[in-house]
């Protein structure tokens, strides 16, 4: 796959792009998962491929590639609490459902270095993101274009799936959670909105309720639930169900 034409014009007005010049490779690497974003450089721009990671991130920069989606996002409560999660499940694989921009996804690799993770998403400027990171070095991330109402995977295929802030977007909720507990082997976490927002594309708003109303509408009754800053998370046991 082609990475998409997403270059953006070079900026002189003191904004993002300039601003990272301006910090030490320490401070890059606080602030983004430097690692990942030097991946997806070193394959978008092979010629570099040999040049240090912050070096690497500020060519990128220089070069018109959107490497905001890098910025570390692991403080984010839901992340930190699906992270904390993941940690005491000790998954073999996983799969994340929905991966977007990657505001679970980076700090996901980041934080479980030998993890082999599957990151699948509806678009396909996303996929071409991890791609890029895949062929860039991060040989444990693959990606992937799919439906995710009807998973192009076989059944108990991989031991976790993650489906973070997306239920909340699909039009058959029920069959999107059907396929991700017919491809899990062991557990599936599910975070979603518990309040209402400004989001036109948030179509349903879940409670506790009917998220047990979900899962055992598909065969899963053992469920955890966490709340956190106006999110609620679900982990559900699908094995022995």
């Amino acid at each position: 796959m082609q990475p998409p034409a997403w270059n953006a014009p070079p900026r002189s007005d003191g904004g993002e792009g300039v601003m990272k010049d301006a910090l030490s490779d320490d401070e890059l690497a606080r602030g983004y998962y430097l690692e990942l974003a030097a991946a997806l450089v070193r394959h978008r721009l092979p010629e570099l491929a040999d040049l240090p990671l912050a070096e690497l991130f500020r060519r990128g920069l220089e070069a018109g590639l959107r490497l905001h989606h890098f910025k570390r996002t692991a403080g984010l409560p839901r992340v930190c609490k699906v992270l904390g999660i993941l940690r005491g499940l000790a998954p073999a694989d996983l799969l994340d459902v929905g991966s977007g921009r990657g505001v679970f996804l980076w700090p996901l690799v980041d934080s479980f270095p030998g993890l082999r993770v599957l990151s699948i998403d509806r678009k396909s400027v996303n996929v071409a993101d991890v791609h890029a990171v895949d062929a860039g070095g991060v040989e444990r991330l693959r990606g992937a274009v799919m439906d995710f109402h009807r998973l192009g995977l076989a059944d108990d295929c991989v031991d976790v799936v993650t489906f973070l802030e997306v239920l909340e977007h699909l039009p058959q909720p029920q069959r999107a959670v059907a396929e991700a507990v017919r491809v899990a082997r062991r557990f599936v976490v599910v975070s979603v909105p518990s309040h209402e927002d400004e989001n036109p594309e948030h179509i349903h708003l879940f409670t506790r309720n009917s998220l047990i109303e979900l899962f055992a509408a598909v065969g899963v009754r053992r469920l955890s639930f966490d709340a956190v800053l106006n999110h609620l998370i679900v982990v559900a046991r699908v094995y022995d169900s």
